[in-house]
């Protein structure tokens, strides 16, 4: 296995193909992710939501190098996650991404300062001119005003502004944020949030946030929701920040198949099988049980 590759100005991309993470306990096995395919442009800002057990920690640990998928592909800033060693492993999270984790204790060491904690990462990470570096950051993410207190003795906001920070200590290729608003009240967490896009703007480092909050995806341009192991769906913002410029898509695998929105599901009573008309341009979606579309039905779906 090579070194890690020079980063800078380079890909930032995440690309993830047809990924299986099976989990065996007592005999019995789990199937975490099904095939799963991401892509994730290089400095794309994109939210990956789902439930509890859709699989979306799973594709987490992987991304983060933390676990292996028992099949499939995955790689980040050109680095081929299914093929690393102990010591590509370390260089990787020292240098290739960086991390936010919702639990104040996974970003920051409680003894040290503000301004320690961001040092401290850029001493792992070999970094250069740190005086320089943490400058930039204390500037990007307001902090001159916590540098010398601890992370007890701020709000949950600024500790998790440091922890971004900290996640940027070393100009990472990509940032991994993990529910990075699930400890924070509503309006906390949607300042949180545009400090993200701000970020995103000014570095160019992708991001990417895992999250169970559908409202995340108002705050990025690009939001790819996971069910039951694998991606279904994608809502695309021509504006960040807007509701009325979104339009969704279902994500079609190899294989031809689709997960169907949960909401259009049961808004429309589609249960056991469904019938498909294929038209000029479009396929239609009706329930089973109606014999042909009504007038009605083909007017809603070819304005769609």
């Amino acid at each position: 296995m090579t070194d890690m590759p020079d980063v800078s100005g380079r890909d930032r991309s995440i690309r993830c193909r047809e990924l299986v993470r099976i989990f065996t306990a007592d005999d019995v096995e789990v199937q975490a992710l099904q095939g799963l395919d991401l892509d994730v442009a290089s400095g794309e800002l994109v939210a990956l939501v789902g439930a509890s057990g859709s699989g979306k920690s799973t594709l987490l640990g992987i991304l983060s190098a933390l676990d292996r998928p028992t099949a499939g592909s995955a790689t980040v800033a050109g680095v081929d996650l299914t093929t690393m060693n102990r010591r590509t492993r370390l260089q990787y999270h020292r240098r290739v991404v960086g991390f936010v984790w919702q639990q104040t204790e996974r970003n920051l060491v409680p003894y040290l300062t503000i301004a320690d904690n961001v040092l401290l990462a850029m001493q792992l990470g070999r970094t250069p001119d740190r005086s320089a570096r943490l400058g930039e950051l204390v500037d990007l993410l307001e902090l001159g005003d916590v540098l010398d207190r601890r992370p007890g003795d701020v709000s949950g906001g600024q500790r998790q502004r440091a922890a971004v920070a900290v996640g940027l200590a070393n100009d990472p290729a990509v940032l991994l944020a993990d529910e990075p608003t699930g400890e924070l009240d509503e309006a906390t967490s949607t300042r949180l949030l545009e400090t993200l896009r701000t970020v995103n703007r000014e570095t160019g480092t992708t991001t990417l946030i895992v999250t169970h909050d559908a409202a995340v995806s108002d705050h990025v341009g690009r939001t790819v929701r996971i069910r039951d192991g694998r991606t279904a769906t994608e809502t695309l913002r021509s504006t960040a920040g807007t509701t009325g410029d979104a339009r969704e898509y279902a994500l079609v695998d190899r294989a031809g198949r689709l997960q169907l929105p949960r909401e259009y599901v049961d808004r429309l009573g589609l249960q056991d099988r469904v019938r498909l008309a294929l038209r000029s341009d479009h396929v239609g979606v009706y329930r089973g049980d109606h014999d042909q579309p009504t007038t009605n039905d083909r007017t809603e779906h070819d304005d769609a």
